[in-house]
Formats: structure tokens, sequence, C-alpha cells
């Protein structure tokens, strides 16, 4: 499974070149952020020093891997759809979620302030231009690495109108919605569990991260609706409960285990997804997810 960060994502490396004291990056008039010297500047590990460890950072980011993992794990889902492949097994999930890790890893390494996640965006753009080759995401990545040295290359974007940006996002996030919902013809529509266990997943998704978000003092004190002794215990769960995604996983795989889960198999759609989720259960997983560029020949058999 490949992922790249979208174009939106280009922006979060402009804190790189600000800590250079490059203040034309500020500048948002696109003639201004094209224009001066072009600084080039190569990133290697450790550059703003040695990691810092703390208890309280790593568990709050606990749960921020939790929820980069649901959030990635149902856009490799539209993914396959978009490109025509068969549904991720099991095994493809995990290897891609430690891929995952690693790449967030190599991020703390070079002196990045954020993780990396599966696009959503390029999700919807793989929907919207119908391009799903493999080789054009491995091109669209050499791009993105060779550009991502030029400080005025994210300056450009940063220079787009957010309004532009907005406009976009309104298309290619609604494609990625709109594949998620037709994942439910697998199901019965017609039964009043499936549809309860719909409408409160859905219903909860959206109003528990909104209480939250409206609620979290995002600029002084950094508190939320979840304000205990421990700091760590607050950042995980007010972490995971900010995302829709993470809130709508938990309620719907809750109930879908829990709400008369034997009697309702069929009606649940498992003997569709069940073939799917073994290596072998699919002779086009091998086609659709074994490594490119012949990997499959160096890497351990345990981890194709």
């Amino acid at each position: 499974m490949s992922f790249v960060l979208g174009p939106g994502d280009a922006i979060t490396a402009a804190p790189l070149f600000l800590l250079e004291g490059d203040a034309s990056l500020l500048e948002t008039d696109p003639s201004s952020s094209s224009s001066g010297e072009h600084r080039i500047r190569m990133s290697y590990p450790f550059q703003w020093g040695a990691p810092i460890f703390r208890a309280s950072h790593v568990f709050g980011m606990m749960g921020a891997a939790l929820v980069s993992t649901v959030e990635s794990t149902g856009t490799f889902f539209a993914a396959s759809r978009f490109a025509g492949a068969t549904p991720p097994p099991a095994h493809v999930l995990s290897r891609s979620i430690g891929f995952q890790g690693v790449g967030q890893l190599l991020d703390g390494t070079f002196g990045s302030i954020v993780g990396n996640t599966a696009s959503v965006e390029n999700v919807g753009l793989l929907g919207l231009t119908h391009v799903g080759s493999r080789r054009v995401v491995q091109v669209s990545a050499a791009f993105m690495l060779f550009f991502s040295i030029f400080g005025k290359f994210g300056a450009f974007f940063a220079s787009i109108p957010l309004p532009i940006f907005a406009a976009i996002y309104c298309v290619l996030y609604g494609l990625v919605a709109s594949v998620g919902v037709t994942f439910i013809q697998f199901t019965n529509s017609n039964s009043m569990r499936n549809i309860y266990i719909l409408g409160l997943s859905l219903f909860l998704g959206i109003s528990i991260p909104q209480y939250f978000v409206m609620n979290t003092d995002y600029v002084l004190t950094g508190r939320g609706p979840v304000n205990s002794n421990g700091g760590w215990f607050n950042s995980i769960l007010n972490t995971i409960f900010s995302s829709p995604p993470t809130v709508a996983m938990i309620v719907g795989t809750i109930l879908d285990n829990t709400l008369d889960a034997h009697d309702a198999r069929d009606d649940r759609g498992v003997a569709w997804w069940h073939p799917f989720q073994h290596r072998k259960g699919d002779s086009r997983n091998e086609e659709f997810y074994s490594f490119p560029l012949r990997i499959n020949e160096y890497m351990p058999r345990r981890f194709l």
C-alpha cells in the first residue's frame, strides 16, 4: 500500500526554514514569495539537538498514534476501492501501519514538529483522476523529496489563499466520505440492527469530537474536557475523543461485536469480508499488495 503526503501537508515544512531566519516565508503575496534569493536547505538527523524524552509527551503521542492508525486504516480501504483492488488483507494493514510508524520515527529524527499519516486528499485525488498507478505515486514522491529542499517552493504553496484549498478539500474529502458509505452495500441495509449501529456511530462520531474541540483551550492552558491530575491520561483521552473517525470506529466496533453479533453474521456482511482477510484469500492479493521494485526478494517472509 503506497501513500504520500498531500499538497496541503507541504506547509508543515515551513517552520524548518523559519528557524533559519528567512522571514520572507511569512509573505502571503504570491509575487513576493517567489522573488528574492532561493534558499536551499538540506535536513539531517538531530539538527536541532538531541531528543528529549518525557513520559507525559510519550503517553500523549500514544493517543495521537492511535488516532493516526484508525484514520489511516480507513484511508487504505478507500484507496483500494478507488484503485479497483481487493480490500486490504489484515497483514497488509498491519504492514502499512508499521511502515507509517517507521516514517514517524524518521520525522522525529529529522526534527519535524508533526508526524505523518496517510493522505485523505491524495485518496480523493485518486478517485477524481482515476489514476491508480503505483509508478505515478513513486514519481510524485520523488518530486516532493526534491522540491522539499527549496524554501521558496514551500513559500509558494503557503501563499495560495485558504479558500482555494478549502474548495479543493470539499471535493476530495467528499469523494472519500462517499466511498466509505458504499461499503454498506455488503451488509443488510434493511436490518434495524444495522440501521441502529450506523446511525449511532455517525451521530456520536460527529457530536462527541465537536464537544471536545469546543471545550479545549488550545492557546492558553491546553486543557480539554478530560482534566484529571494525570496529564498523560488527559492527553490520551482528549486526543482520541477529538477525532471523529476514531470515535465512530470505537462505537461501531463495540456495538457490531456485542449487539446480537453471532445471529446476525449474514446481516453484518461477514461472509463477504472473510475471504479477503487472509493472505491467500484471493488470488489477486499478491498482485495488488506485493512490494514494488523486487523488495519481496530481500524482505523476511514474516514482513510480507
